[in-house]
């Protein structure tokens, strides 16, 4: 996938917790990503956060930290 498709659906699901608390949003989307994303996904955001990770949502930035 390209990044820019992957930025934009990683803020999506972000933006779709928005209304939660902070900490519960950044819970809500790492349980998103574990669940839905498959792992070349997932590697494919852990890179893209290594390299920077311009143009992630905060939660998103917060939720890789702590994905498997």
């Amino acid at each position: 996938m390209d990044s820019h498709n992957m930025v934009h659906m990683a803020n999506q699901i972000a933006l779709n917790f928005g209304a939660y608390s902070r900490d519960e949003a950044i819970k809500l989307v790492t349980k998103h990503l574990q669940d839905f994303w498959e792992p070349r996904m997932r590697r494919q955001l852990h890179s893209y956060v290594q390299n920077g990770g311009s143009g992630l949502h905060e939660f998103v930035l917060e939720a890789e930290k702590h994905l498997k």
